[in-house]
């Protein structure tokens, strides 16, 4: 019998075998070249700036699976913490960039050069409005942030639609090849498993050819399937200097040999290729946790921050000076409850925690209000919420990207100030 802290699991396990299942199946597809999505308006019928250099790039990186942000950033100095979990708690004297409060768990290291330079920070008990703790319903909440609306558009959809001049690859999600709730919208988004997969591809010495005999067929061909056939000409030809730009890492940046690594490494060449490219979107898999959270030596929570820590840290270290021009944040469905199960594990939760790094944080320290962990502090067991995600959000968007509108981003919603953020 499935347990509510277990409901849907399988479902969002289902969900992401189903993805997988689609994209073995367009392997003949990315094998002849393209294999990219685009929603929304054909590109002929909006006026795209062809490339262009974009002032401020955001960067989110989704845990899904629903992270634990408490094993992330610790709340050592809340007795509760420790009592709650007695096999799986990091003791104080391993966690990482201590205040009293809260430290850095040990697998984030690779990031910690970032949080002494003042260029990472965190947010502690942040989330939805009410908790949810469905992954497929969570997840969707979190992309749509738009309580009780009816539309299906991603919050980054409707962001790139209000910032001027709209570029081509104004969102772009990468190491999946379907594309989120985040970037589904009225706007085009690209959605690409491997950057190298967007071009025309055919025999050495033949793919001018090829180009004249698709425009041939597709160039003045009616209704919407000639118009997708357009637009993917299109978007392979301005794709150009992104596949063109050097895959070998910069500054002696060294990516994991995971996916997501690979997902990171293939963001900065985008970042670098200056396309126009303000939004990218990037998951991060595997962080339902329900068993063998783990200590320090061992567990899936160690092997998880070191990824992640270590492809973050990869990423700007890449970029050198282009990462002041990217904020990088990360999200997660929902949090873990504050006590540990009978399999060292931890059940779906509320409250979280969300990094922030990169162009314009103020970093070096934790923001949010603490609710406690005492058992009259809980909602149902789980750490409250004291932040609404989206105010995280919005204070990054609000600095980096100054012509977003708030009613339009967020609707019907009035952000707490955190003061995490500096104007670009």
């Amino acid at each position: 019998m499935e347990t509510p802290q277990h409901a849907g699991c399988e479902d969002y396990r289902e969900s992401l075998r189903s993805r997988r299942t689609f994209l073995k199946g367009a392997g003949v597809l990315a094998g002849g070249g393209v294999l990219a999505t685009m929603h929304g308006t054909a590109f002929g019928q909006t006026a795209f700036a062809a490339s262009g250099k974009a002032e401020s790039v955001l960067v989110v990186v989704n845990l899904r699976g629903g992270a634990d942000g408490m094993s992330l950033v610790v709340p050592y100095g809340d007795d509760g913490y420790a009592r709650a979990r007695p096999t799986i708690a990091v003791a104080p004297r391993q966690l990482l960039q201590t205040d009293g409060m809260f430290g850095l768990h040990p697998g984030l290291g690779a990031l910690e050069p970032l949080w002494k330079t003042g260029r990472m920070a965190a947010v502690q008990a942040v989330g939805l409005p009410a908790p949810n703790r469905s992954h497929l319903s969570a997840t969707e909440e979190v992309a749509e942030a738009d309580p009780g609306s009816t539309r299906r558009a991603g919050w980054l959809n409707r962001m790139v639609g209000m910032t001027e001049p709209a570029y081509l690859f104004g969102a772009v999600q990468v190491g999946w090849a379907v594309p989120g709730n985040e970037i589904h919208g009225r706007q085009p988004a690209l959605a690409a498993m491997d950057i190298e997969n967007i071009r025309i591809t055919g025999p050495a010495g033949a793919i001018s050819q090829r180009k004249a005999a698709l425009d041939v067929t597709w160039g003045h061909a009616p209704g919407p399937l000639g118009r997708a056939a357009r637009d993917g000409m299109q978007a392979a030809a301005r794709w150009r200097p992104v596949v063109q730009t050097p895959r070998r890492p910069e500054h002696g940046a060294r990516y994991p040999k995971s996916d997501l690594g690979r997902a990171m490494a293939q963001s900065a060449r985008l970042v670098k290729a200056d396309v126009g490219a303000e939004v990218i979107s990037v998951d991060h898999s595997s962080w339902d946790m329900h068993t063998d959270v783990g200590t320090l030596d061992d567990g899936e929570m160690r092997v998880m921050a070191d990824d992640l820590a270590r492809s973050l840290a990869a990423f700007f270290t890449d970029l050198g000076s282009l990462g002041s021009l990217v904020t990088l944040v990360t999200i997660s469905e929902f949090g873990r409850r504050v006590a540990e199960n009978g399999d060292a594990g931890l059940d779906h939760g509320y409250g979280n925690a969300m990094l922030v790094m990169g162009g314009g944080v103020r970093g070096g320290r934790v923001y949010g209000s603490w609710p406690g962990l005492d058992p009259w502090h809980l909602v149902d067991g789980d750490l409250a919420v004291t932040t609404d995600y989206r105010s995280v959000l919005w204070e990054v968007v609000e600095a980096r990207f100054g012509s977003v509108s708030l009613a339009r981003l967020f609707p019907g919603f009035r952000p707490q100030r955190l003061g995490m953020m500096r104007r670009a």
